[in-house]
């Protein structure tokens, strides 16, 4: 079954997609961490910073995806890729990457990164297939503040 067609990709709408966006990442498995940066107040910070690089994916009015970018103004990075498990395998992570990628692109973004936990197999092959190549060469580093 093709759900592209009834897709719809648009921007995160505070505060009504919140708590949509919040069960989402906490039930998409592995692979999103939920921190500090990812409550109300955080989440209205960066909608402050880049609302254009938030996006969503719906289907008859649900939200079943999301996918956050930020652009520094010299990298990008990819937060919170999820689509709901019962949408999986049908290509609405591919078209949500696709379009934060775009938009960053016309950002003047000319490298991007994003980090996937150890054991998100799968994700690494979504990435991978994608042209995302793994770095070997480097640590990763973190300090709340």
């Amino acid at each position: 079954m093709d759900l592209k067609p009834a897709l719809q990709i648009r921007e995160f709408s505070y505060p009504e997609d919140y708590p949509a966006a919040r069960t989402l990442w906490e039930n998409a498995g592995p692979g999103i961490q939920l921190r500090r940066s990812d409550t109300p107040e955080e989440i209205e910070k960066k909608l402050a910073r880049d609302p254009d690089l938030f996006l969503v994916a719906e289907l008859e009015g649900q939200l079943v995806g999301t996918v956050l970018g930020g652009f520094d103004g010299r990298r990008g990075l990819i937060y919170h890729l999820a689509v709901e498990a019962s949408v999986r395998e049908h290509g609405i992570g591919a078209v949500l990457m696709e379009e934060v990628e775009r938009r960053l692109k016309a950002k003047g973004c000319i490298r991007n990164y994003l980090l996937v936990t150890t054991e998100n197999e799968q994700a690494m092959r979504f990435y991978e297939k994608r042209g995302w190549s793994r770095m070997d060469s480097v640590f990763i580093y973190g300090k709340d503040l």
